[in-house]
C-alpha cells in the first residue's frame, strides 16, 4: 500500500490531529466534518476553530462535508462510539470493498454491549472492510505540539498492523503494532471509567495514596473484564492498558478525570456535561461495562462505584466508603 489515499471522518480534537499527522507525514489526507464551517476553517486558515483554536494544521490538509470522500483507501474512523453504528449505516454507501478502517474512537456501545470493532463487522459486513484500531496515551494537543508519543495499532491482521505503523509513524509519534483487537478496545473504553472514579478521588482531595491504589486496582479490574471478552492479559500492561490509564488519571486535560473531579466536588453531572461541550466518553461508556460486567459475571467493584454516583445518585463519600468495606481477599 504505497502513497495510500486516506480520509479522517470526525472533526473532533483527536480526529482533527490524526488528520494533521498523516498531511504531515506526506500523505494525501483529507478530513471529512459535518460542519460546513469548520471545514472551510480548516482549507483557508488551517486551523480547527471549535476543538483546537490556535494550533497551526499543515497546509496540505484539506477538510469537506462531502461523503465521497469516504470511498478513499483508508478511513480513520474518529466518530465517537455511541454515534458510529447510526453514522456507519448512513454511509455506507460511501465507502469501497476490502476498504481499510482504522478506529480512534474508544468506548462501548450502551445499547448492545459491542466493541466498535463488533459495531463494524455487523453493519459494513458486506463490504469486507480490513479493520485496525489505534488507541494509547495520546492528548490531541500534545500531538499538535509535536511532542514524543506512543500508541498501539492493533489488526488481526498482522502484514497491515505492520503497514499501517509506517503509515502513522513519524518523528514524534511511534506507533507499536498488535494482534489483540479486542484487549487494545477494551483497554481504551476501560480506563475511561477508571479516569472519572480517578477525578472523584482528586476532586475529593484524597491524596496521591488513594490515587495510587485506584490506577492499581482499576488496571487489574480493566484486564478482568478483557481476558472475560476474550482479550489478552498481557495487553493491558502495554499502551492501550497501562499508558493511557495513567494518562488519563492524572492529565488535566482529560475529559473523563475532568467529569470526576467535579463531581467530587459537588456539582451535578447535568451540569458538568452541559459545560464541557464535547464527548466524555466514559459517561456513557460506564453504564455499558457496568451493565457488561454482570453478564460476564465479573467482579468490577471500581466500576459499579462510578456507576452508582453517575446513574444512582449516590454521595461520592458514600460510594469512598462502600469500596473500602468491602470484604478483605488477597491482592
Amino acid at each position: 500500500m504505497s502513497n495510500p489515499t486516506i480520509c479522517v471522518a470526525g472533526g473532533g480534537s483527536w480526529g482533527t490531529a490524526l488528520a494533521h499527522l498523516l498531511a504531515a507525514n506526506g500523505h494525501d489526507t483529507c478530513q471529512w466534518l459535518r460542519d460546513d464551517t469548520v471545514a472551510q476553517a480548516v482549507n483557508a486558515h488551517h486551523e480547527n476553530p471549535r476543538y483546537l483554536p490556535g494550533f497551526a494544521l499543515h497546509d496540505s490538509l484539506q477538510a469537506t462535508t462531502a461523503p465521497t470522500v469516504l470511498g478513499r483507501e483508508i478511513v480513520v474512523l474518529a466518530v465517537p462510539c455511541q454515534q458510529l453504528r447510526g453514522w456507519l449505516t448512513a454511509n455506507s454507501s460511501h465507502f469501497c470493498t476490502n476498504t481499510v478502517l482504522v478506529n480512534a474512537a474508544k468506548g462501548i456501545e450502551t445499547t448492545n454491549l459491542l466493541t466498535c470493532a463488533e459495531i463494524v463487522q455487523q453493519t459494513l459486513a458486506h463490504l469486507q472492510p480490513r479493520y485496525a484500531v489505534l488507541s494509547g496515551p495520546s492528548f490531541a494537543a500534545d500531538v499538535l505540539r509535536g511532542l514524543p508519543t506512543a500508541v498501539v495499532l492493533a489488526s488481526a491482521d498482522e502484514a497491515l498492523g505492520h503497514t499501517l505503523r509506517q503509515i502513522f509513524s513519524s518523528a514524534s509519534f511511534r506507533c507499536y503494532s498488535s494482534t489483540d483487537v479486542m484487549g487494545v478496545e477494551m483497554g481504551g473504553a476501560l480506563k475511561n471509567v477508571m479516569a472519572i472514579a480517578a477525578g472523584v478521588c482528586d476532586g475529593l482531595g484524597l491524596g496521591h495514596n488513594s490515587r495510587a491504589a485506584l490506577i492499581t486496582r482499576g488496571l487489574a479490574e480493566m484486564s478482568r473484564l478483557g481476558v472475560a471478552r476474550g482479550a489478552q492479559p498481557h495487553t493491558f500492561m502495554g499502551l492501550s492498558g497501562l499508558g493511557d490509564l495513567t494518562l488519563t488519571c492524572t492529565g488535566d486535560l482529560s475529559r473523563n478525570r475532568q467529569v470526576g473531579l467535579r463531581l467530587g466536588r459537588g456539582e451535578r453531572l447535568d451540569q458538568i456535561t452541559a459545560s464541557l461541550g464535547m464527548v466524555a466518553e466514559g459517561v456513557k461508556t460506564t453504564a455499558a461495562i457496568h451493565d457488561l460486567a454482570r453478564q460476564l459475571h465479573v467482579d468490577a467493584p471500581l466500576t459499579d462505584a462510578v456507576y452508582s454516583i453517575l446513574y444512582g445518585g449516590c454521595d461520592p463519600h458514600e460510594a469512598l466508603h462502600n469500596l473500602m468495606a468491602r470484604r478483605l481477599r488477597d491482592e
